[in-house]
């Protein structure tokens, strides 16, 4: 008996034999109808693709590398990378994509684990969960056309694929928020220098200042990890040398530490001094008072960043789409 190839399925169900390779791939550019079609055909004829050699062939693993941008204990310790990783998850799974993930103590572990998965063939494309200012990864990768994503921005490189949310006026609007709740002097816990959401948030700051005719004073500006401990210590840190009413923490994290060390200094939140964190991460909504937080839909963002990078390896896309993911403000008792 002749064995059946996709040229045959191709020439019964009347369409071109990458469509064919295009639907047993599970692309989502084939329509529901031509998909529906070849796979009859397949049945009718009794083709079964060989999974192992395609992918030999093909030089495709159907699997995504995830590269975390911190050690894994403290990454997994704040829920926001949780919720992004479950995002990715359930789009592989739906895909029929397998995840590789890899964490890094510092950029240059980061820098070459992502790097060293690619040239390995481990995975067909990578998802970066975060940028630095001076970037030399993201640019490598643009330069050997690497098929990656990122979440979050580059300062420096234009035209990359990317899912994010507008930190400048996300952080801004968390600002003047305080100011029309009769805050008058709002100090800023924000994460370490070198990330680029660090430098948008900071910039959305002292959008907010400006606007509302005050000088910024980088004396009630905090540089600090994204842990509880950190945002507790900047807190205390800034209580020593400065009067303040309210603080921004660029992280949820940050805000409940900002929260406690308010509290065992005597400080009634929101009476004496108001906070606002950002993401909105499950558990802020428990606490006493409940954290008024900026919302991110975390586990969308996730799946949006999958959706594109499958796309990019199935359909060979290049092109650097860029997909904002809009923010609000969820009021709570931790402001007036």
């Amino acid at each position: 008996m002749k064995n059946v190839t996709i040229k045959d399925v191709a020439k019964y169900a009347d369409v071109s034999p990458s469509t064919v390779s295009r639907v047993i791939s599970n692309s989502p550019s084939i329509s529901p109808e031509t998909q529906q079609r070849v796979r009859e055909a397949m049945k009718k004829l009794g083709y079964h693709p060989n999974v192992i050699a395609r992918s030999l062939v093909k030089q495709k693993t159907n699997t995504i590398g995830l590269v975390l941008s911190r050690p894994t204990k403290a990454a997994f310790a704040n829920p926001f990378f949780p919720g992004i990783i479950q995002g990715i998850a359930s789009v592989a799974q739906e895909e029929h994509f397998s995840l590789v993930l890899a964490a890094a103590k510092d950029y240059r572990e980061e820098h070459a684990e992502a790097l060293k998965m690619l040239r390995n063939r481990r995975v067909d494309g990578i998802i970066l969960m975060a940028s630095r200012v001076n970037d030399d990864l993201i640019k490598q990768l643009q330069d050997n056309r690497s098929k990656f994503i990122l979440i979050g921005r580059s300062l420096e490189i234009k035209d990359i694929p990317l899912v994010n949310n507008d930190n400048i006026e996300a952080a801004y609007k968390a600002v003047k928020y305080l100011h029309k709740r009769g805050y008058e002097k709002v100090a800023l816990i924000c994460g370490p220098e070198e990330y680029v959401v660090s430098q948008d948030r900071l910039t959305g700051y002292k959008k907010a200042l400006e606007e509302a005719g005050q000088g910024f004073d980088k004396s009630l500006v905090m540089y600090t990890n994204f842990t509880f401990e950190d945002g507790y210590d900047a807190t205390k840190k800034l209580m020593a040398k400065k009067d303040f009413d309210a603080i921004f923490a660029v992280d949820d994290l940050l805000a409940l530490g900002a929260l406690r060390a308010a509290q065992d200094s005597g400080l009634k939140v929101p009476d004496d001094m108001g906070i606002v964190g950002f993401n909105d991460d499950p558990m802020v909504s428990y606490v006493k008072p409940a954290l008024t937080t900026v919302r991110i839909p975390i586990v969308e963002m996730g799946e949006k960043a999958a959706r594109m990078l499958i796309r990019i390896i199935t359909e060979e896309d290049y092109n650097g789409e860029e997909q904002i993911i809009p923010t609000e403000i969820l009021p709570r008792g931790s402001t007036r």
